[in-house]
């Protein structure tokens, strides 16, 4: 290179840089804050639902805000909770359980008559039995590769089946002895709250810690986000969704035990339709029905708002028990939708 091209190539100007398009390059910090807010949402909307339901009642109805009804509702619905806690992980891992309203039904019976012999085998009865249903869900789920749909139909029936054996058609009623131990468990209570009110918050609490800070919570995660992804990371597929499957039937075989302490027998005809109501309060307090994402905190609040639904019908009292069906219902079809525009608009943003 000679010294005439050298000094032209120093005089000539800089090449002209044209701005990057912000849609391309720059930053959107709107964007981002959209992101957060649809996640916000999806997560904590059903709280925020709630307690507007509840500021609300409490001005309309005098009777709604005071503390017998508090413990009233959280006792009801503390049966329901820790069913859908079970039903919870069962959707994260990108399954469905609708075996747990005959599981929980089984699992009252088998506890009023264990309860003969103590708490220990009135507890320890249904978790083998029902624990074994869930094991045997999770193998032919997870090992057998069948549909879960499929397998916990038949299981639901096959409980239910168990159900009317055990009690010769439900002539049968197996009674909880007065004053025992088990029964306390059902009736007895802390600070004015019964027992399974605390049994339950206990289980949130470790299902919170189980899912967020431990590998088998993230595992759950990966698998319920992309099975197939998580076996190309090495992770443990099927030993994950073995083992939620398993713990759906020990979660709804404790709940009916509860339900049997607080009853003194074991009532052949509960748990109709409670799979169902699982699933409302686990779609509606945002955990996504095709797995992957979830949390037990937005179920508890699912869970209480349909609580509070029911005692609000009850409190008008013009209104039977049918319509909480219709509210649930109609509930569980706005937050579908919502969570499916929250998704869409999390993706464009």
């Amino acid at each position: 290179m000679n010294e005439t091209t050298t000094a032209a190539a120093a005089q000539a100007p800089a090449p002209h840089r044209s701005p990057v398009p912000s849609g391309e390059g720059a930053p959107r910090p709107a964007a981002g804050s959209a992101r957060r807010l649809a996640g916000l949402l999806q997560r904590q909307g059903v709280l925020a639902v709630l307690l507007t339901v509840v500021i609300v009642a409490s001005f309309v109805y005098p009777t709604f805000a005071t503390l017998d009804n508090a413990r009233g509702v959280t006792v009801q619905a503390s049966f329901l909770a820790v069913v859908a806690l079970g039903m919870t992980l069962v959707v994260i891992s990108g399954g469905i359980d609708l075996s747990v309203g005959s599981v929980f039904a089984l699992g009252g019976v088998l506890a009023a008559w264990a309860s003969q012999w103590g708490v220990l085998p009135a507890l320890l009865v249904p978790l083998a039995v029902c624990g074994a249903i869930g094991l045997l869900n999770g193998f032919l789920i997870a090992r057998a590769g069948m549909a879960p749909f499929i397998v916990t139909l038949a299981t639901l029936l096959a409980a239910r089946g168990m159900l009317l054996a055990f009690t010769d058609e439900g002539a049968t009623t197996y009674l909880v002895p007065k004053g025992s131990a088990f029964a306390e468990l059902g009736q007895g209570g802390v600070g004015g709250f019964g027992h399974p009110v605390l049994v339950a918050l206990v289980l949130f609490g470790a299902g919170g810690l189980l899912l967020q800070r431990t590998s088998f919570g993230q595992t759950l995660f990966a698998v319920g986000g992309s099975s197939d992804a998580a076996t190309l990371m090495g992770l443990p597929v099927a030993r994950t969704k073995l083992l939620v499957y398993t713990l759906s039937g020990l979660l709804a075989g404790l709940a009916g035990a509860l339900n049997a302490a607080r009853l003194s027998s074991g009532v052949t005809i509960v748990g109709v339709g409670m799979e169902l109501d699982a699933i409302s309060a686990v779609v509606i307090g945002g955990t996504l029905l095709v797995g992957g994402a979830g949390s037990v905190g937005g179920t508890l609040w699912g869970v209480l708002l349909l609580a509070v639904i029911q005692n609000l019908i009850n409190q008008i009292g013009s209104l039977n028990s049918s319509y909480q069906s219709v509210v649930s219902g109609g509930f569980l079809i706005v937050v579908v939708v919502a969570q499916r525009l929250l998704a869409r608009g999390r993706r464009t943003t």
